[in-house]
């Protein structure tokens, strides 16, 4: 049974668990930093703020997580000498900028009651038993928010882009990438999905867009 918990209800004795799941995940997007995911889960441990992430847990353990933000609300908090100290300097700060440029810049469009979804993500042990389905139940199912966006998605993740669109999301906008080959991916996908605000979802089962 997946078990879905928001971060800091876990609380602090959770968050190294967390954030070696966070940095697994997403290694290939953090090659540039450093490709020991020890390494780099040293680096992130501080910067990860718990209560704008949702873990999955399957035994206890942290099986998967995703993130959720409305308006200007950001994700980490990163101090830039814990990430010098394990990244060194200039992969530090190479690292420290991107943080700072990329993952703390609100989306375009974003606004209060708008609600972004992002980092989904399973460990690979625990693929195919639900884990990010129950994850975007519990996300989808928080008062507040009727309409949701999951941003910038690589067109060659299959698998997201088929569970977002069986949950009700539908593609609003492409964003073609420089250096494609390099890449791996030719254009960044965002979705959305609009409830209806006048119905709540039933427990356990994930609402439709209208």
């Amino acid at each position: 049974m997946v078990v879905v918990k928001r971060g800091d209800e876990l609380g602090e004795g959770y968050r190294r668990r967390i954030t070696e799941v966070y940095v697994r995940s997403f290694a290939e997007d953090f090659a540039a930093f450093s490709r020991d995911t020890d390494k780099l889960a040293d680096a992130f441990e501080h910067m990860l703020l718990l209560e704008r992430f949702y873990i999955a847990l399957v035994d206890g353990e942290p099986a998967g997580l995703a993130s959720l933000t409305e308006g200007e609300q950001t994700l980490f908090a990163p101090r830039w000498r814990d990430i010098r100290r394990h990244l060194g300097l200039a992969r530090g700060l190479l690292c420290y900028v991107v943080i700072r440029t990329w993952f703390m810049r609100a989306f375009d469009g974003a606004r209060p009651g708008l609600a972004e979804i992002g980092f989904v993500a399973t460990e690979p042990a625990y693929q195919g038993r639900g884990v990010a389905t129950a994850l975007l139940d519990r996300l989808l199912a928080q008062p507040g928010y009727h309409e949701y966006v999951l941003e910038d998605i690589k067109d060659t993740n299959a698998p997201a882009l088929g569970l977002y669109a069986k949950l009700g999301f539908t593609v609003y906008k492409h964003r073609k990438v420089r250096f494609a080959r390099r890449a791996g991916f030719s254009e960044l996908v965002s979705m959305k999905l609009v409830q209806d605000p006048t119905s709540q979802p039933a427990p356990g089962r994930s609402p439709r867009a209208r």
